[in-house]
């Protein structure tokens, strides 16, 4: 866990936008963002913005051999790391907003899950909507989506737009309960039913 909490730190310090945190997630944390992922069958999940691979983790435990996993990492020396650690995973080292074209070119169906560790706070109006267009054209109608928050970042202006734009993308979305065991305290959205995607 020092190796990877150690690198996360050096990847923010290089690029505190792109990275988002100074701390990979907690296994708490992971729990509850993990939780729509069936208990059967074989479901196609998406992880966006793996990082040193907290999320990775438990959803391999999840899946435990069943559907197909694909990882999207923009930053190729989190995706070493994580395809030395994880080499189960499809790891696609690209940008999340290409997700829909990513998936086709890996014969991939539509997403059951897509779980989110992207630092969407972070990111400007233009970079959000593009994402969430992305998110929304790569899932099944009745496909599930979760991301978190950080609780300080609420009263953000990017945070306030963020949490507006994914309650225009889903029919439901519903906040959970702090993480208050992850640095910084977090809280996951749950999302389902996305809307259809947008045409501008």
């Amino acid at each position: 866990m020092a190796k990877e909490s150690a690198l996360f730190l050096r990847q923010f310090l290089r690029s505190p936008i792109a990275t988002g945190a100074i701390a990979p997630s907690s296994r708490y944390l992971a729990a509850a963002v993990t939780t729509p992922i069936p208990e059967r069958g074989d479901p196609v999940v998406v992880e966006l913005g793996p990082g040193t691979g907290p999320f990775t983790a438990e959803i391999q435990r999840r899946l435990g051999g069943r559907g197909r996993h694909i990882a999207i990492e923009i930053n190729p020396l989190l995706a070493r790391h994580l395809a030395e650690r994880h080499p189960e995973v499809e790891l696609v080292v690209d940008d999340a907003v290409k997700l829909p074209r990513l998936l086709a070119d890996r014969d991939a169906p539509a997403a059951d899950v897509i779980v989110s560790g992207l630092p969407w706070a972070a990111f400007s109006a233009g970079t959000q909507i593009r994402l969430l267009r992305a998110v929304l054209g790569a899932m099944r109608p009745d496909g599930a989506f979760t991301t978190f928050s950080y609780v300080h970042a609420q009263a953000l202006g990017p945070a306030i737009s963020f949490r507006q734009r994914l309650r225009g993308a889903f029919e439901e979305v519903v906040p959970g309960r702090t993480i208050w065991r992850n640095l910084p305290p977090a809280f996951v959205y749950h999302a389902r039913r996305p809307r259809p995607v947008p045409e501008r």
